[in-house]
């Protein structure tokens, strides 16, 4: 019985030096989080801004909803796609996923 009383005793002097041990584990989870999960996901956010900066006027695009069109009007939030001929959609400017090489040909 007494062996269990002297495990649940507080600890002795240095307090200080194994407060910072007992939070290491935690600094190094949270470095690990942002060097594997956060850092690249803001380089990638980053990346979209720019590319949705940069767009104009004919250039092909593909959507998140996955049409290709080429753009036929621009204007702060809203791209216009001509996604065949004669065929205009009017999309929201942060739904462009990105550039694509070129609108694939129609296989039907």
């Amino acid at each position: 019985m007494i062996d269990i009383a002297y495990a649940m005793a507080p600890p002795a002097e240095g307090g200080d030096s194994s407060f910072l041990v007992g939070f290491l584990p935690m600094i190094l989870i949270f470095a690990v989080f942002y060097l594997l999960l956060i850092r690249p996901q803001q380089k990638k956010a980053q990346e979209h801004k720019k590319v949705l900066e940069n767009l104009k006027k004919g250039d092909a695009v593909i959507t998140q909803g996955g049409l290709y069109g080429k753009i036929t009007g621009i204007s702060d939030q809203i791209v216009t796609l001509e996604i065949a001929d004669k065929v205009r959609v009017r999309v929201s400017r942060a739904h462009i996923a990105g550039i694509a090489a070129a609108p694939p040909d129609d296989q039907s």
